[in-house]
């Protein structure tokens, strides 16, 4: 019976993988892995945090998983693999088009679930309308495929994650865990809310029903709204449109009348950091705004040649030799030139309040940008939790069979030069949501916000 079953398995395995091309060469295979192996070692800004060693001892390995991958999807989750061992959430390998068309995360027919991770738990925080008794908001996946669910994200999932922090790292997981090509299978174990132990199997195909459960608020790119207290809520969705700025500005006269305000940037994955400061200009008192300080790899092809023949010893108080040693060790850096930008806002058309910024796991690069430039705000309070952790300037290229690459080229850190890349930037006070929170569909981050500025304009009176 096992055996059939095992059968049975391996079938559907073949039949799914099936449906994807295998259009490359071993060559276009190996050529690919190879180009985004140099390309990090010319460019990424963090290589001196990586074991060179592993990462080529790893490269080695990769020349011969890549040439028996068995299609075009196969090889690129192997390079997402190799990818994933430089931890960095602006370093990454994208499917071609011709296979993200046939992945599907969420759909499986008649049910459509969405995961998410909550006390590294994976917990379903929405489905279809029609299923929403039969897999219940709160329900957590104990069980996939046979294998207890952290063993499942630990062998299946998290290898192929390129992440900055762990936090990230165990949430894309955790959402993303149940995602595959179109007719492949999942068993899955869920306990419900009230105890419940269920078993289920699931197909990936489109779910055509439109309704989900809690039904989702459209997201727009700006947000004000108002509560008590002439409390102002605005949510910046992200700094990616310059249109955001239009909007804001067409919002500034009505948010002069705020006693308070809440600055939302918990799904601000980022865009321009222009984009933002320009909003920030706004929302701060000072002429003169303190960014992230950046840097580079330096590459001088001589330098590095005699670096070579170069010792630790020569170095002392010789600034050639210096030079030299760190070309040849791949630890020249540049440094950009630094100054704080202009604030010429007039203070007349300032909001000049008490104000609250959420932030979360989700607010990244620009965003984390325009935290940096708020840091040093003593009437900005941070609420919620740490942030995406990484930011930089990507550099872009393609690779075989259609599929993409980026690798950071850019250090930001602080003024100061503390690093918020893979730790994120920390709340001052920090709030985190609960599966209860989910389940009564509260949102603590924001209760916590309107508290903290009673409290704050009762102090001042």
């Amino acid at each position: 019976m096992k055996k059939n079953l095992l059968f049975l398995l391996l079938l559907v395995a073949f039949a799914t993988r099936a449906q994807v091309s295998n259009t490359l060469s071993a060559s276009d295979k190996v050529y690919g892995l190879s180009k985004f192996w140099q390309e990090v070692n010319y460019n990424f800004v963090y290589l001196d945090k990586v074991d060179r060693t592993q990462w080529d001892r790893a490269y080695r390995e990769a020349i011969t998983k890549v040439q028996e991958t068995k299609n075009d999807y196969e090889y690129y989750r192997e390079l997402q693999k190799f990818c994933a061992l430089l931890n960095d959430g602006h370093t990454n390998i994208y499917f071609p088009q011709s296979i993200d068309s046939l992945l599907y995360n969420d759909m499986f027919g008649k049910y459509r679930i969405f995961l998410s991770n909550i006390d590294n738990k994976a917990v379903v925080t929405r489905t279809n309308q029609s299923i929403k008794d039969e897999v219940p908001v709160g329900s957590e996946i104990i069980e996939v495929n046979g294998q207890p669910t952290a063993e499942y994200l630990k062998q299946e999932v998290l290898p192929y994650i390129s992440s900055s922090t762990d936090y990230v790292l165990m949430d894309w997981a955790v959402s993303n865990m149940l995602k595959g090509l179109k007719g492949e299978k999942y068993d899955i174990t869920y306990r419900t809310p009230k105890g419940k132990v269920k078993a289920l199997t699931l197909t990936h195909a489109k779910t055509t029903e439109q309704e989900v459960y809690p039904a989702v608020e459209k997201r727009e790119l700006l947000t004000l709204k108002w509560y008590p207290n002439q409390t102002a809520y605005l949510a910046l969705n992200g700094f990616h449109d310059p249109k955001i700025n239009e909007l804001f500005l067409e919002k500034l006269p009505e948010l002069r009348k705020a006693k308070a305000l809440i600055v939302d940037l918990r799904t601000n994955g980022g865009g321009s950091t222009t984009i933002g400061r320009d909003i920030l200009n706004y929302l701060s008192p000072d002429t003169l705004l303190y960014g992230s300080k950046n840097s580079t790899r330096e590459h001088l092809a001589s330098f590095k040649a005699w670096g070579k023949f170069t010792a630790p010893k020569d170095t002392v108080g010789n600034e050639w030799a210096t030079k030299s040693l760190l070309a040849y060790q791949d630890k020249l850096v540049h440094e950009f030139d630094y100054k704080p930008a202009q604030n010429k806002v007039s203070p007349k058309d300032k909001v000049i309040v008490p104000t609250a910024i959420l932030i979360g796991h989700q607010t990244a690069s620009a965003a984390e940008d325009f935290l940096i430039y708020a840091d040093n705000q003593q009437h900005m309070t941070k609420i919620g939790e740490n942030s995406f952790g990484s930011t930089g300037q990507p550099f872009m290229f393609d690779m075989p069979g259609g599929g993409g690459a980026r690798i950071c080229t850019k250090k930001d850190t602080y003024p100061d030069g503390r690093e918020f890349v893979g730790y994120g930037v920390k709340p001052d006070i920090e709030v985190k949501m609960t599966l209860q929170d989910y389940i009564q569909k509260k949102d603590p981050v924001l209760d916590h916000a309107l508290k903290h500025l009673k409290g704050q304009k009762l102090a001042a009176k």
